[in-house]
Parts: C-alpha cells; sequence; structure tokens
C-alpha cells in the first residue's frame, strides 16, 4: 500500500514519523496515555437526598471549591434523588466500583461499618450536646471501623432527631401498636426499637415509602423533619409525635480505592475541602430541620403535645432493652458500655440534658 501523495510506502512513512518522535523523546505510541492520565479523577457520587435540596447545593458548592483548588483535576459527579437506588445498592455498586462515594444515612454505615451505629442508637441522646460530646469523645472508635470498612470519612452530616408522623395521632407507645408504622428494610436499629415497643411494622425500602403511603399500606413513618420534607412524605401524614426517637447521623465517606487513585497533593485538598462544607452542612440542617419541623405545622401538621416524663422515663427503658438486643450483633457490647457510662457520668456532674433542639 502507498500513499496516494507521495507515492511512498505507508509502513515506511509510519516507521519515520516513529522514528523523529523517539528522537524528540515522544514516543507516540504512549501519546495517547499521556492524555489519559492527564483526565481529571471523576467521584461518582450518591445520594438519596433529592437535587435542590440543601444537601445537594452544599455538595455542588465542595464540588466546585474543590475543582478550583485542584484546577479540575478532581471533581464530583453527583447522582441525588436515589437513582442509584437505596443505600444497600448503593454499598453494593461502591464495591464493585461503579460508584466510589456517598452520602450515607445509618443505614448504609451500618452496611460499611456497623459500630457506627451507636449514634443512632434508640432513646440514648436526651439532646445536641450530649450527641456532640459521644461522637467528639468516641472519634476514634467510629473513624476506625469506617477504615476497617474500606473507606475514607470526609465528614459526619448530623440528619436530625427523628420524628413519628402519621395520618393519627399519637400520644404514647400504645397508640404505635394501631398504627400501620414503617421500618427501613434491613435496618437493625428500627427493628429492635420497635421490638422494644412491641410494634410489628412494614419493612420497606425508602424508595417504596411514598407509593406506600399513598396506597395505605402504610400509614406512620419517620425521619428527621427536613429529610421528610424533602422526600414530600409529610404531604400523606396530618400528626407529628414530639418524642423523638433518636437523633440521626450520617457521614460522607469514599472508598479507600478511590481515594488512594487520587494524587497525594489533591488529596489533602479534598480532605480540607470535604470537612469544611459537610461541618457547615451540619450546622445548617440543625437550623432547617427547626424551620421544616415549623413549615409543616404551618400547612396544617399537628404537633402533639411533648409526653409526660412518666412517659419519657418509659421510652428510655426501651431504650435500654432496644441497645441491649443490638450489643455484640450491631456494635460491640463494650463500645455500648463505655458510651452509656460517659453519658452517665456527664449528666451525674448537671451537664446538659435539657433540650433536644439545643
Amino acid at each position: 500500500m502507498t500513499c496516494s501523495n507521495s507515492g511512498t510506502p505507508y509502513s515506511i512513512r509510519l516507521l519515520a514519523l516513529l522514528g523523529r518522535g523517539i528522537k524528540y523523546g515522544v514516543p507516540i505510541l504512549f501519546l495517547g496515555a499521556a492524555a489519559r492520565a492527564a483526565d481529571p479523577v471523576v467521584i461518582k457520587f450518591a445520594t438519596l437526598a433529592p437535587d435542590g435540596s440543601t444537601w445537594m447545593k452544599v455538595m455542588s458548592e465542595l464540588n466546585t471549591e474543590l475543582q478550583a483548588k485542584t484546577s479540575g483535576r478532581v471533581k464530583f459527579k453527583f447522582y441525588p434523588g436515589g437513582v442509584q437506588g437505596d443505600e444497600t445498592d448503593v454499598v453494593k455498586k461502591i464495591r464493585i466500583g461503579q460508584l466510589h462515594a456517598a452520602g450515607f444515612t445509618g443505614v448504609g454505615l451500618g452496611q460499611i461499618a456497623p459500630a457506627v451505629r451507636i449514634l443512632d442508637a434508640p432513646w440514648l441522646f436526651r439532646d445536641n450536646a450530649e450527641a456532640d460530646y459521644i461522637r467528639q469523645t468516641f472519634a476514634k472508635d467510629l473513624v476506625s471501623a469506617i477504615e476497617k470498612g474500606g473507606y475514607v470519612l470526609l465528614g459526619w452530616t448530623e440528619l436530625g432527631w427523628v420524628y413519628v408522623f402519621s395520618r393519627e395521632p399519637i400520644a404514647a407507645p400504645e397508640d404505635m401498636k394501631k398504627a400501620k408504622m414503617w421500618a427501613w428494610e434491613s435496618d437493625p436499629i428500627a427493628q429492635a426499637a420497635y421490638k422494644a415497643l412491641g410494634v410489628n411494622p412494614r419493612p420497606l425500602s425508602v424508595v417504596d415509602v411514598m407509593s406506600s403511603l399513598e396506597t395505605g399500606m402504610i400509614d406512620a413513618v419517620y425521619g428527621p423533619p427536613m429529610g421528610v420534607t424533602a422526600l414530600q412524605w409529610f404531604r400523606r401524614t396530618k400528626h407529628i409525635y414530639d418524642a423523638p426517637i433518636a437523633d440521626s447521623m450520617g457521614a460522607v465517606l469514599i472508598s479507600r480505592k478511590a481515594f488512594d487513585a487520587i494524587p497525594e497533593a489533591d488529596r489533602k485538598v479534598l480532605l480540607d475541602v470535604a470537612a469544611r462544607h459537610i461541618k457547615r452542612l451540619s450546622e445548617l440542617s440543625r437550623r432547617e430541620n427547626e424551620e421544616a419541623l415549623a413549615a409543616m405545622r404551618k400547612q396544617g401538621l399537628v404537633l402533639s403535645a411533648r409526653p409526660s416524663s412518666e412517659v419519657v422515663k418509659r421510652y428510655e427503658e426501651m431504650g435500654v432493652q432496644a441497645r441491649r438486643e443490638l450489643a455484640g450483633k450491631l456494635y460491640p457490647a463494650e463500645l455500648l458500655d463505655r458510651v452509656e457510662k460517659s453519658l452517665a457520668e456527664r449528666r451525674a456532674k448537671g451537664t446538659g440534658g435539657k433540650n433536644k433542639k439545643g
């Protein structure tokens, strides 16, 4: 075969071209690989948080700063609103490399680092200060569990106090037995809490909750106000029970494999940028959960009276039962012992425990 413009065999011209490339220290066969090496690292990130939510707005701002500070070498690609499936699906996709990072609630965290679910234990904390205190005091244990699970922590995300939202009013534990309560399937925390209450819930994926509310399969759900608002579940309920079950914690994690694939200098940038933005997200979450609760009341939902001290004591006793049910199965019994002892000592000093929303 010859080139039409010169008559020189194509193979000879190609060899000559390769020779010139090698002469100048640029092996042409490797130019494609060099170009690929310059491509940005794209972190595929999934979350249940809907597009347009405060969650996604903060993550978008994080992404903008990350790209600016790495000159475009590292960036996120977002999959919001549960488009990648429930958190169980997301964990599986990260495991096989289809995704790299996610914003997890306790359910997803439990599949990666079960010990971390101690933060979601029912009726454990009485206020924000107690939750902050335990998370800081036991930070080494919690981060170690995440690292053993094969992930890197980019930041804790406080999702908010978990309320029960129902069609019929709830004023005591007995009322929950009459309701068609939803429970997030495969969530041992919810199952243990309901077992302590004597309730048989309907286990469903998060993505099936709205349709189940619409068909009447369930008539009561739980979650932090901001999350229930974002998912629009409140539109199918009428009452809010002012007796939070737990202070739900989440986290933004990236797989260790994906993190290690990022150039070392850019890893440090990612950790710094993520820590600041995610901390701000938790601060916004506390404020916006209160605003969401107020907004739902303006739209007609009825907030119950706060339960009496006797009822609160019953819930705390049920909390002890539920937490012990999970000790040794979900989190180590010795970790639970240390957490409860630390809280008891703090309360004995008269610190905190008066205002859940403070």
